[in-house]
């Protein structure tokens, strides 16, 4: 069995293998999606299970408390009295998930305020002002319970944190420049915050389809480091004082410079892995009535205090007119209090997910890996054998994954794998399909439309020559390129501009093949052909020249056809002009590719050099500039040596000539003299005659050759300087 593979198919395949690649590492918004719905369904299908001894209580201020206590907010005195409540019942940690950034309204201080002109009431005024505020009663009950309050990370707002609770040592890189960063932040009042043991910010941070999979652990506020609310939980439940940070180049390993960000995240024993940001993946369990408690039962002392004894109680609400009502992957509707809670939980139970640095280099290389696999049994062994193979390699990466979540709570990506090795059986497939029908009628489908017929005819009869491989050959090669382009193309539509590239080098074409040159490719707006193979012609130079000649006449005939349908249509028209380079020399010559698909083409500096001849008329401003060995090969054809210069990608200088017409022109008299004059001009300037020089430029416009108008008048602008 051939191993080998068609350089086509290989450049097919692996132009396929790296776009995937590089859409991934771009990882485009649907992308993203895929990913995360499938991560959604593997939490669907098996959440994390809920322990009831490590549940986190929720006091909730849901549609029942309202209807029993009265509108939102409440005055803060019960809020205070939740709190000493719970407290008194056992709780180990009690967690405002409220941010009460204003005083209370209801306190008696705002009462006098209110009443102070009622001269009947100013007993009671006067008694309202010496009683504590609610505030003063809520701090009071806050700093008797082992209390975190929040605040809410924000970057409009104009204010800032108190000082962090927390300490943190950090291994590796400053974790605040890869977390998300805020410049200000809204902060519950100070008298309560104060008395706080813990602060914690409320922030969450949802994808696009506002969808929460996801907790900050670390948040960044004017360039100083807070924990969120359920770590500070942790942190205070746990009775530490510090928070432990290791970041790129703190887990041992050389991190040669890269920073990666944030690895994960301890408090005391307790560790939890997180993205480079600090984020930890929410592996959520379902919902549990028995997580909730009503706030109002708490407030009238009917709920069992065994439910909170011992456990750690965050408050929050759940009624729909509070907006704090958030979307997970179990749930679209869920309060803000609960993803809190239960990241609080999966923190304290050690059941984590983590997508772990190395997972998108694992499913590019299995991407890449099967890909390539799949590409290669399309070409030996066919689709069929091909597509076993690939349904295998998507079975095999979706049982992957789904072990790597359900046994180690570890996120690979099965989808997009998937996807890239499927568009690449696809592509492949049809690719060699294509190949199949297109190996028919070689000969003629390879030379018809790039060879004179009778070249293609010889071919046919010489099969010989078509053999995979070349020779060295002397050839003459010519490349055509349309001046302005760009502008031409601008005012035209894509079918307009197909119809001018198909008018413009249908006679272009006609004129190379009638000459018995070789097309070998078209560029857009370029052409390039050569002489002298595949069959061997002694005058190539020459009949490479005639061409280009020929060429130019062909396309001052196009212009004045052009002119003339834009004169009816009443329309403005622009020239279209070309720069042609010719050159002569050694190349390798033959079919490129496999013995079932091949190009027939010619590799060497000739080509090279002849490109930078067309590039070079745009400077010398003529159109036809010819290299030194094809002038030589076609003595008898009008040449003018421009000068000896050395073109981009050489090192030697190289003689560069102007072809100005065939043997009739290079007989005739004015010829012969402009040739005189313009070796005068260039003996002037080489010796600094600028006197000589210029009236050489003179002389040699006189002789009327417009294609070096624009040579001569560069010429005239640097003797003028």
């Amino acid at each position: 069995m051939d191993l080998r593979i068609p350089s086509i198919h290989l450049i097919l395949v692996v132009a396929l293998l790296a776009l995937a690649v590089v859409i991934r590492i771009a990882d485009p918004e649907p992308i993203a999606r895929l990913r995360l719905a499938v991560f959604d369904t593997y939490l669907e299908l098996a959440p994390r299970p809920l322990d009831p001894a490590l549940t986190v209580r929720i006091v909730d201020v849901d549609e029942p408390s309202l209807a029993q206590v009265g509108q939102w907010p409440w005055p803060r005195t019960h809020l205070a009295a939740i709190i000493n409540r719970l407290k008194a019942a056992g709780a180990r940690t009690v967690t405002l998930d409220l941010i009460l950034a204003e005083p209370d309204r209801l306190s008696p201080a705002e009462f006098a305020k209110l009443f102070a002109d009622a001269p009947a009431l100013a007993p009671m005024v006067g008694e309202a002002r010496a009683l504590p505020s609610n505030d003063h009663r809520l701090a009071e009950a806050i700093g008797a319970a082992p209390a975190i309050v929040g605040f809410a990370a924000d970057e409009g707002s104009p204010g800032k944190p108190p000082p962090a609770r927390a300490s943190f040592a950090i291994a590796g890189d400053d974790p605040e420049q890869f977390v998300p960063r805020y410049s200000g932040a809204i902060n519950s009042l100070s008298i309560l915050s104060d008395r706080a043991v813990g602060l914690g910010a409320v922030n969450w941070l949802p994808q696009r389809d506002q969808v929460i999979r996801r907790v900050p652990l670390l948040v960044s506020v004017a360039g100083t480091l807070y924990p969120s609310l359920p770590l500070e939980a942790l942190r205070v439940a746990l009775k530490e004082t510090t928070i432990f940070v290791r970041s790129s180049g703190g887990s041992g390993l050389p991190a040669f410079g890269q920073r990666t960000g944030v690895e994960s995240i301890r408090v005391g024993k307790t560790e939890m892995p997180t993205d480079a940001r600090a984020e930890m993946w929410l592996r959520f369990s379902r919902r549990d009535p028995q997580r909730y408690i009503s706030a109002h039962t708490v407030l009238d002392g009917s709920f069992d205090p065994k439910a909170v004894a011992g456990r750690d109680v965050m408050i929050g609400t759940s009624a729909v007119g509070l907006l704090d009502l958030r979307a997970t992957p179990l749930d679209p509707v869920v309060p803000g209090v609960e993803i809190h809670a239960q990241a609080l939980e999966q923190m304290l139970s050690g059941e984590h997910l983590s997508r772990p640095a190395y997972a998108m280099g694992a499913e590019l290389l299995f991407l890449v890996a099967a890909g390539a696999a799949v590409a290669w049994l399309v070409y030996q062994l066919g689709a069929v054998a091909a597509a076993a193979m690939g349904v295998g390699a998507i079975l095999t990466v979706f049982i992957a994954s789904w072990l790597g979540y359900t046994r180690a709570g570890l996120l690979f990506d099965p989808v997009y794998p998937s996807l890239a090795i499927l568009a690449t059986y696809l592509a492949t497939s049809l690719n060699r399909y294509i190949e199949t029908e297109g190996d028919r009628n070689r000969v003629r489908s390879a030379f018809s439309h790039y060879v004179a017929a009778p070249l293609v005819e010889e071919l046919a009869r010489n099969h010989d020559k078509l053999k995979l491989g070349g020779e060295t050959r002397e050839v003459s090669v010519l490349f055509a390129d349309v001046r302005g382009f760009t502008g031409l193309s601008e005012g035209l539509n894509a079918e307009e501009l197909i119809q001018f590239l198909n008018r413009l080098f249908t006679p272009l074409s006609e004129v190379i093949l009638a000459e018995r040159g070789t097309i070998d490719k078209f560029m857009g707006d370029a052409v390039m052909a050569f002489w002298n193979a595949p069959l061997e012609d002694p005058r190539h130079a020459h009949n490479a020249c005639i061409a280009a000649l020929r060429m130019m006449n062909e396309l001052e005939r196009l212009n004045a056809e052009w002119a003339r349908e834009a004169q009816e249509r009443g329309e403005p028209v622009q020239a279209v002009r070309m720069g042609i380079g010719l050159n002569t020399g050694g190349a390798c010559v033959g079919n490129v590719g496999s013995p079932q698909r091949f190009d027939y083409s010619i590799l060497g500096d000739v080509v090279n050099v002849a490109s930078r001849l067309e590039e070079a008329t745009k400077t010398y401003g003529v159109p036809i500039l010819v290299g030194e060995q094809t002038a030589a090969n076609a003595p008898e054809l009008a040449f003018i040596e421009i000068e000896t210069a050395v073109i981009r990608g050489k090192e030697r200088g190289e003689r560069v000539f102007a072809l100005l017409g065939d043997e009739t022109v290079a007989q005739s008299a004015r010829f012969v003299r402009l040739k005189a004059a313009y070796a005068r001009l260039r003996a002037a300037l080489r010796d600094g005659d600028g006197e000589t020089a210029a009236k050489s430029v003179e002389t040699c416009r006189s002789f009327g050759f417009p294609e070096l108008n624009a040579m001569l008048a560069m010429h005239e602008r640097a003797l003028a300087t």
